[in-house]
Formats: C-alpha cells, structure tokens, sequence
C-alpha cells in the first residue's frame, strides 16, 4: 500500500466522524484509530450533609462569643515567649508510652535532652517514635493518651532554659 494512501486515510478519518478503519490487502493490514475527544468535565466535590438535632441548630445569643475554628497555641507559650512547642509532624494517633502498661515518656516537670523519646504516634500501622527537637524542661503535655492527632499539631510546650 501506498504511503500516500495511508496519508489521505489518514485525514480522512480525522475529518470524518468514524472512529476506527480496518483495512487488510494480502498479508499489509492496517488499523487506523482516533483518538476519542476528551471532553474536560467539571468536577464538584461536596461533603455530606449531616442532620443536626434541633436544639444545635438554633442561633446563639448575639452577647456569646463566636466559637474560633483555627488552632490556637496554648497560653503557657503566648505568656512565654522563651518556651518551645513542639508540634506533630504527622497525622495520627498520639501515645504517651510505648505500651500500655508502660511508664509514659515524659511528664510534666521533667528534663529532657535533645533527642529524647518523647511520644509515639501511630500512623497508618506503623509506630513513629518522636524525638525532642530542644533540650530543656516540660511545662505542659497538650494531648491526651491515644488521641487521634493533626499535623503541626502542638504537642509539648517546653521551657528550654
């Protein structure tokens, strides 16, 4: 077959609304398809509607504080600006110990060097021991044992001198 004819096969079907052409002549066989036109579709992503009991969905009174909806880092940090939060750096499940029945890491009031156990959180099945970025004393462990837990979530304040 003729290179030229392939050629006008070609841009016939690509002009034309056909999709595919099988042509065979002899043991020369040749498969010509389009490619399907890819139509962009909009996508809308939209979060199930929970229903709330009716008592929730009243309005509160005008003289009541709106509710904040962004993290805050506690006030020991704010009231100090010398202490350092450390934060997760993962999503997961925070543990204080290494088991249950195991002492916890650290608790309040103790020292602790840079690179000391501080927490373990579990991700995805697999343990992740975190270690003390500072040297320096706990003054607060913001989180409880086996709470789930958000990234650069704080977790410790420490006072470093």
């Amino acid at each position: 077959m003729d290179l030229k004819l392939i050629k006008s096969l070609i841009d016939l079907i690509a002009k034309s609304e056909v999709n595919e052409v099988s042509i065979e002549e002899g043991d020369f066989k040749i498969k010509i398809k389009k490619a399907a036109e890819i139509k962009e579709a909009s996508v809308i992503y939209q979060s199930p509607q929970m229903a709330l009991p009716q008592q929730v969905m009243q309005p509160a009174p005008a003289s009541a504080p709106a509710p904040s909806t962004s993290p805050t880092v506690p006030s020991e940090s704010a009231s100090n600006p010398s202490h350092v939060t450390i934060k997760s750096p993962m999503v997961g499940t925070f543990y204080k110990a290494s088991s249950p029945d195991a002492p916890a890491f650290v608790s309040v009031g103790q020292t602790v060097s840079k690179g000391d156990a501080l927490c373990i959180i579990e991700a995805m099945k697999i343990m992740n021991e975190i270690t003390s970025e500072h040297s320096g004393t706990i003054v607060k462990v913001l989180v409880d044992n086996a709470q789930p837990i958000e990234f650069d979530q704080p977790l410790y304040i420490i006072d470093p001198s």
